[in-house]
C-alpha cells in the first residue's frame, strides 16, 4: 500500500532506526534463550548470556547506537 507522505529522512537517520531495532530484537532474542534455557535446564546458557564481557559489549553498542541518533538528529535539523 503506498501512501501519499514522503519519506524525508536521509540515510543516516534510517540506518540508525534499523541498527536500534536490530539490537533491540537482539536482546529480546536473548531474554527468550535465557528463560528457554532455564525452562529446559541448561543452565550452562543461562551463564553464558549472564556472563560480564557480554552485557559489556551489549551496552557498548548501546551507547554507539544512541550516539549514533544523536548525529543523525543533529544532521537533519541542521539541513
Amino acid at each position: 500500500m503506498k501512501n501519499n507522505l514522503p519519506d524525508n529522512h536521509n540515510f543516516l537517520f534510517r540506518w540508525a532506526c534499523k541498527s536500534l531495532k536490530y539490537f533491540l530484537l537482539t536482546l529480546f532474542g536473548f531474554a527468550i534463550a535465557c528463560v528457554v534455557s532455564q525452562v529446559f535446564g541448561a543452565s550452562v546458557i543461562v551463564q553464558i548470556l549472564s556472563s560480564l564481557s557480554l552485557w559489556e559489549w551489549a551496552l557498548r553498542a548501546a551507547v554507539f547506537i544512541f550516539c549514533f541518533f544523536g548525529v543523525a538528529i543533529i544532521y537533519e535539523s541542521s539541513r
